[in-house]
């Protein structure tokens, strides 16, 4: 199991790719990288190059954003997704996805073209911030 996780992480795609995949434009990564959305990792020609979770996360920001959430909300939003981890109180988890859940319903948006509704899958996660 291990293994899959290691590759999701592994720096593998340049920006052209990226930009490709997540349909945005080199300012509009480089952008969310100034406000470390996204790390990308550097090549010693300093080339940037995006793992699977950048891409996946860049796919996020563009979500929230078209849900009219600003730059300040999503570095909220992706704060008390890394805390998870942390022994910080636990956020209701009743009906959240699993990460394996969320990665097969990424595969699944990937693999449809033309399926615009990605909005659809972080919804409820989101619920909790228009209260």
């Amino acid at each position: 199991m291990g293994g899959s996780e290691i590759r999701r992480t592994m720096p593998l795609f340049p920006i052209g790719i990226v930009m490709q995949l997540a349909d945005l434009t080199a300012r509009q990564i480089r952008y969310y990288e100034e406000h470390e959305l996204i790390l990308p990792t550097r090549t010693e020609g300093n080339r940037r190059l995006f793992s699977l979770n950048d891409i996946d996360r860049l796919l996020e920001i563009k979500d929230l954003l078209e849900q009219g959430i600003n730059i300040a909300g999503i570095k909220k939003i992706f704060a008390v997704s890394h805390k998870e981890n942390d022994e910080v109180e636990p956020v209701a988890k009743k009906d959240e996805l699993s990460d394996e859940e969320l990665r097969t319903l990424l595969k699944k948006e990937m693999m449809s073209p033309g399926n615009r509704n990605r909005s659809s899958l972080r919804a409820g996660d989101l619920s909790r911030f228009f209260q």
